[in-house]
């Protein structure tokens, strides 16, 4: 028995060999389709992959409030005003601290909550120096960001109320300024004042693309302060009471009074998913009161934003698939239009087979053979190219792509099964043949 499917395979490898390009046009669909198999799971693969990066980059259940800036407010204001020549320029104090407190203390959803202020100074180590910004944060903010501390601390309820002058530095800051040091218990120089490095972050991979979607900063350049020390040492209080000293404010009523923001960003951390946009809601609506009607800030939720691109993605992937699936179905009626011709020009061999001793069974498993020799060949190049292909969009149209065994094996079963399917209804209409015909035919 297994020398008959020897002989049978031999057989069929003969006739490929003997008709190479025939076999190889044959071959073309499943070549595209298996490829093309291949690079759908690999985008997609790698599309889930930088949604979860971007997911623990922007944190999980996250609110995110900007302060919008005064040029898109005047902006707002004279849109309002066209309408409503009426209407007086309202004050708002811009976002604050307080606003921050408020919303802890009246929002039961709220889970943890970082304000952040942000300020870009002359960083000077020994003879290094470089502009770098220095980050106010609570000790909130590094749970929140998924920012671990690597090395050294956090700070401490004493340094957090006291605003003490320690900090701790981003991983590139560590690399740039302390390459062959420990930076522990080291003093730089951040504008004026000096800082103790109490800790070092890990580091944290965002590509260009994904800072520029998702809207956020280097976290390995940053020189993170507590926040008292932020307001104690560096910022002017006075710039936040709504005016500069000396100003009149007398002098243009009906001009947009100045806002000074404390904040510069504020991330707010409910216990739900379900209640991110109810919660969204009623934080809008708190700030507008105590921004008095002035819609002086911004407001996105990442995870929504990241799940819309998701969604995005799968609707790319599943039309890729449809491509894949539409070019495996054309490629098998191919590798059944060429064999039913094959058996037709090989009529007469068919009868000599028969003839000589050769069974049914034996002329089914020849054509079946041939059939899904052309589908793994096809295979067998559809998978290099197509990993050539996963390579070349990462690389050049820098889509990240993962390619994994899975693809691999789910593509030759693919081809397999096409090269079975599609190679049944040839190989039993040449064994069914009666050999006396074919004997005859010319």
């Amino acid at each position: 028995m297994l020398d008959r499917n020897f002989n049978n395979l031999y057989i069929a490898l003969d006739s490929l060999g003997a008709n190479r390009l025939r076999s190889f046009l044959t071959a073309l669909g499943i070549i595209f389709g298996v490829s093309a198999v291949i690079a759908m799971l690999a985008i997609g693969k790698g599309a889930q992959e930088e949604i979860l990066n971007q997911m623990k980059l922007v944190g999980v259940n996250n609110i995110v409030i900007k302060p919008k800036s005064q040029e898109k407010k005047d902006n707002t204001s004279n849109n309002s005003d066209q309408k409503e020549p009426e209407s007086k320029p309202k004050f708002s104090k811009g976002l604050s601290l307080a606003d921050a407190m408020s919303i802890r203390r009246i929002l039961p959803t709220v889970v943890a909550i970082s304000p952040e202020m942000l300020l870009e100074q002359d960083v000077i180590y020994g003879s290094k120096s470089s502009k770098l910004k220095v980050v106010g944060v609570e000790p909130a903010f590094f749970d929140i960001n998924n920012i671990r501390i690597t090395t050294g601390s956090g700070f401490n309820e004493k340094e957090r109320i006291e605003g003490d002058g320690v900090c701790v530095i981003g991983s590139d800051v560590k690399r740039k300024f302390f390459i062959s040091e420990d930076p522990l218990g080291k003093t730089i120089k951040c504008g004026t004042q000096w800082l103790k490095i109490i800790g070092v972050t890990e580091e944290k991979m965002i590509s260009s693309t994904t800072k520029e979607n998702l809207g956020i900063r280097d976290y390995n350049m940053d020189i993170y302060v507590p926040i008292q020390t932020m307001l104690v040492r560096f910022k002017n209080p006075s710039l936040y009471l709504g005016k500069k000293d000396g100003e009149d404010n007398s002098e243009d009523r009906n001009k947009s009074p100045q806002i000074f923001h404390q904040l510069d960003q504020l991330v707010i951390q409910v216990n739900d998913a379900d209640n991110l946009s109810k919660s969204a809601g009623v934080i809008n609506r708190m700030l507008k009161r105590r921004h008095n009607d002035v819609s002086d800030f911004d407001m996105t939720i990442p995870e929504q934003l990241l799940k819309q691109q998701q969604k995005t993605k799968d609707v790319f992937n599943i039309v890729l698939s449809a491509i894949a699936g539409i070019s495996l179905l054309v490629g098998g009626i191919g590798i059944m239009n060429i064999m039913l011709a094959s058996v037709l020009e090989r009529t007469r061999e068919i009868g000599i087979r028969m003839a000589l001793g050769a069974q049914k069974k034996d002329i089914v498993m020849q054509f079946l053979f041939e059939s899904v020799l052309i589908s793994l060949s096809g295979g067998i190049i559809g998978v290099l190219l197509g990993v050539s292909g996963a390579y070349l969009v990462d690389r050049l149209a820098e889509i990240h792509t993962i390619i994994s065994p899975f693809s691999i094996f789910i593509s030759f079963m693919l081809a397999s099964a096409v090269g079975l399917t599609f190679g049944i209804s040839p190989a039993r209409k040449a064994a069914h043949k009666n050999p006396i015909e074919c004997l005859r035919h010319d």
